[in-house]
């Protein structure tokens, strides 16, 4: 069963991929649809102004505006930087805190962000959802 998950967790990964532009940059926009940043498809943050809030890595680790580590992924896992988990994205795009509570949603397919609630918070198309889920989720990036 879990590899079964795995392996549902590694096609979401890849189509999210897929979804994501080479290296132009993907809008990220508030409920409003006001811009608010901007990731690159090289996992360079940047914030309204233009200016870098943070970086995702190759190998999964999330920098905040200095370049300090400031969490990690691992297949749509969420960790601190004690390697605490404090987060999950499902295959269906529910986005999870460690304790499995509902914090919002991601809808896979036009990027739309909504809290537990299912009020809008954002947009985000064509970011991977696990970015997505730390920018407005868990806040890596000072939002």
């Amino acid at each position: 069963m879990k590899q079964i998950r795995l392996y549902v967790m590694v096609a979401v990964l890849a189509v999210a991929g897929m979804m994501a532009t080479g290296a132009s940059a993907q809008v990220l926009r508030d409920a409003d649809f006001n811009s608010i940043g901007r990731i690159n498809g090289n996992g360079v943050v940047r914030n309204e102004a233009g200016r870098s809030a943070g970086s995702f890595d190759a190998d999964g680790t999330v920098r905040d505006v200095t370049g300090k580590a400031v969490g990690t992924i691992k297949q749509l896992e969420i960790f601190d930087t004690e390697g605490n988990r404090i987060g999950y994205i499902n295959p269906d795009g529910t986005v999870r805190d460690g304790e499995s509570n509902v914090l919002g949603y991601i809808n896979i397919n036009d990027g739309k962000v909504t809290d537990a609630q299912k009020q809008t918070i954002g947009f985000a198309r064509g970011v991977r959802v696990d970015w997505i889920a730390c920018y407005y989720f868990f806040h890596f990036f000072g939002k």
